[in-house]
């Protein structure tokens, strides 16, 4: 009902649902490195060797989450990272956040990278960016790599400030196989996957191929459409000789109907409402807010060819990618906006086909005649309507308006594009000296994008009857293009020597940025080339096996986003990108019984850009020509430390523990912010404690998440309550009880078994998304 041509231009055919229905569930890790040797050979959450802090995500961390699950989800025990999404099947792009040592990823603030087997993921903000949910299928998933805060030199990213989360894809199988599942869950949830292993079907060349597709409501009101269908391969050629080539290719077409935040206040008077309404009244100032006319709609196409080889002495990792981005987001406004003068005559925006390109508002429309002129409300009527928003005046009320009057409304859609080319490379040189080893890294990044975005208002057909629209908007409100070209260069040396490693590397960004405005013709420019970036760090190996102390300083860059410059208001001679540096010291150890890491951190944050949003709980500024405005707000300075423990008491037990304490505070020069207070939804205290058990036929698991108490505005008026959330899993491997069922298995998750209700994500200064409640899923798979 709501399809629109500007979302349906890439499909891919759909096969294999009927017989992937017969199956289930996700394959997790253990089989996830069935090829060549990975770079992460044993998936523990202690992290790799070097000068600062880092993490990955675990088999266990896995199997807490059902395989309808986002793949952003795999981190959220990880010390240091808060993931808070919508629903806990992550199927909503509008509530998701990620905050990593104050710095946030959501819609107000775009400051941790997101990386796709290394390659830069195009920034990750709602209009037109993509996080690694619309890469990869949570099926499809190695492991996440979480570097926080100084993270590796060579890291791509344009929104690194806070570390970079690298998700990984797994590797052909050498055999052919097979892998189907089934997941059915509470809120209408259903997933259908296949995956099928090629084997050898080349010379040296393995391969698979998936399809996915899966459906869910919201757990509100139970009326979201949220569909998604992914497709997804991925070659390699020569996993054991000395040239190894690597192709992937994704496409993922996504609808969701989202989530609304709430005011503190709205949240402690009903937590099982956003205010999102699941009928549809006919009084349009009350339908802003029906469910399903909230709406993302997105096509993300995504491929790269990667070589990895020797010449001479030299390492050679180079690639080339592309990404095509289309969408849109969908809002309901309760008018239609007067754009045309038509005098006497009625209102022209009614009339199918008449539409006007560009130019301003002239006022508003909100109720016409049987000949389409306008209404006004009758003298002293006074509004009934108390919602949403805190109710309406008598403009909006159609008991103010005599009988024969007709409400108007408008289905406004914001449509978003984005093409991106990019090559990497990367050249790893190695040399003996003694007992010593020095290592000489550089790379380029180079990667040149265009984005368009246009908005148009459609006329709402029978605002009494259905929020069915014209389809032939009335008015193209803007069209605009983005185009950005990207360098990104680093070089870094580093020595091991016997007892220790030390490093010492530099970064440059060379960004440049312009929008062109296809109605009035202005263009803007900005140049957001960053000083030269230093990156340093050392690994001591302490006389005692296994511990190891560590160092490392950066200093990390943000480029301004093209965002900026959608802003007519923004002053972009005083714009500046956002800058950090960052410091770690800790300790880590590493043996067969226990792994465990501790990590102190400073960050000084500099320029921070701050968005400001068109929302607000007194409701929406749909007019606005903008996502929102961005200004330079000053700084954050942020402090902590991160800790994590797995003990094995056990061949069949683990206990895993994190916990993180955090200090992000404002500094001086921060506009409109007391020096001192709180950073907004940042984490202050945090804890997790997991207990898992692994017999040959049997799985179990319980995993506790903490959170300690929010602020959830940067004036630190409203605390957010803290909360915990439990997750438990249960999986049976069946083929011990029949050798007729090898490979097959059941897994039964529940997402917060106890029911909390809280506030998750944070954005707007404002308000928070409602956490998801209880959620069960069970899963089938098997492999043949």
């Amino acid at each position: 009902m709501k399809t629109l041509n500007s979302v349906n231009s890439i499909k891919p055919s759909i096969l294999g649902a009927t017989i992937a229905a017969i199956f289930s569930l996700p394959v997790y890790a253990e089989e996830k490195k069935t090829s060549k040797d990975q770079e992460i050979e044993e998936i523990t959450v202690v992290g790799k060797s070097v000068s600062y802090a880092n993490n990955a995500s675990s088999e266990e961390m896995f199997k807490q989450q059902s395989a309808m699950t986002s793949a952003m989800a795999m981190i959220d025990n990880l010390p240091g990272v808060l993931i808070n999404e919508g629903d806990t099947f992550g199927s909503d792009d509008w509530s998701t956040t990620v905050s990593i040592r104050g710095f946030q990823l959501s819609l107000d603030e775009q400051q941790v990278g997101i990386t796709i087997d290394g390659i830069a993921n195009g920034n990750s903000n709602y209009g037109g960016g993509a996080k690694a949910n619309r890469y990869i299928d949570t099926e499809n998933l190695m492991a996440v790599e979480v570097s926080q805060g100084t993270a590796d030199v060579a890291s791509r990213s344009n929104e690194a400030l806070g570390g970079t989360l690298n998700f990984t894809t797994i590797d052909p199988g050498t055999e052919q196989a097979v892998i189907a599942s089934l997941s059915l869950g509470n809120f209408d949830a259903q997933k259908y996957y296949m995956r099928i292993e090629t084997g050898e079907v080349f010379d040296d060349t393995f391969g698979w191929v998936s399809y996915s597709n899966s459906n869910n409501s919201d757990w509100i009101t139970g009326t979201a459409e949220n569909q998604r269908d992914h497709f997804a391969a991925k070659f390699v050629k020569g996993m054991d000789s000395n040239v190894e080539i690597t192709a992937y290719l994704s496409y993922d077409e996504a609808h969701e109907d989202n989530y609304q935040r709430v005011s503190l206040d709205s949240f402690k008077q009903n937590p099982e409402s956003d205010g999102l309404t699941a009928d549809w009244t006919g009084v349009p100032y009350i339908d802003q807010v029906y469910r399903q006319g909230w709406s993302t709609l997105r096509e993300n196409l995504f491929g790269y060819i990667e070589v990895d080889t020797m010449i001479g002495e030299v390492e050679v990792k180079a690639n080339a990618y592309f990404h095509k981005n289309e969408g849109r987001g969908d809002w309901l406004p309760p008018y239609i906006v007067d754009v045309t003068n038509d005098g006497n005559n009625g209102h022209s925006e009614l009339v199918s086909g008449n539409i006007v390109h560009g130019g301003d508002s002239l006022g508003r429309i909100y109720f016409v005649d049987t000949d389409g002129k306008s209404l006004s409300p009758i003298d002293g009527c006074k509004s009934s309507i108390g919602f949403p928003y805190g109710g309406a005046g008598p403009e909006y009320d159609p008991n103010c308006y005599e009988s024969g009057a007709r409400a108007v409304g408008s289905y406004r859609t914001s449509h978003y594009a984005k093409d991106r080319l990019g090559l990497n490379a990367d050249l790893t040189w190695e040399k003996q000296f003694g007992n010593n080893t020095n290592v000489v890294r550089a790379g380029i990044w180079y990667e040149d994008y265009e984005r368009s975005e246009y908005r148009d208002w459609h006329k709402i057909i029978d605002s009494k009857s259905s929020y069915d629209f014209d389809h032939t908007p009335y008015w193209i409100q803007y069209d605009r293009t983005y185009p950005v070209e990207t360098t990104m260069l680093y070089l870094e040396d580093s020595l091991e020597m016997e007892t220790v490693t030390v490093r010492a590397g530099l970064k440059k960004y060379l960004v440049d940025l312009d929008s062109k405005d296809k109605y009035s013709g202005t263009a803007k420019a900005v140049n957001s080339d960053s000083d030269l970036l230093l990156s340093a760090g050392a690994v001591w190996y302490t006389p005692v096996d296994g511990l190891e102390v560590f160092a490392g300083y950066s200093e990390n860059f943000a480029a301004i986003k093209d965002q900026v410059l959608e802003a007519d208001a923004s002053a972009l001679d005083n714009v500046e990108p956002e800058t950090a540096e960052n410091m770690d010291f800790g300790v880590r150890f590493d043996n067969q019984d226990f792994n465990a890491s501790i990590t102190l951190y400073s960050i000084d944050f500099q320029n921070r850009l701050t968005f400001i949003s068109p929302g607000s709980e007194t409701g929406n500024d749909y007019l606005v020509g903008t996502n929102g405005s961005y200004i330079n707000t000053g700084g954050i300075e942020s402090s902590g430390v991160e800790a994590s423990l797995t003990y094995y008491p056990s061949q069949d037990f683990s206990v895993y523990m994190s916990y993180t304490s955090n200090n992000s505070e404002y500094t001086d020069g921060t506009v409109g912010i007391e020096s001192g207070n709180t950073v907004f939804g940042s984490v202050e205290d945090m804890a997790v404690f997991s207990i898992d058990w692994q017999s040959q036929v049997y799985s179990a698991g319980l995993s506790t998440k903490w959170l300690g108490e929010r602020w959830l505005d940067s004036a630190n008026t409203q605390r957010i309550d803290a909360y915990a959330v439990s997750d438990l899993y249960v999986g049976v491997d069946l083929e011990s009880f029949d050798s007729a069922l090898k490979g097959a298995s059941i897994r039964f998750t529940v997402n917060n078994l106890f029911d909390k209700s809280y506030i998750g994500s944070v954005a707007g200064d404002w308000g928070g998304w409602i956490g998801a409640p209880r959620t069960a899923a069970l899963n089938f798979q098997t492999r043949f």
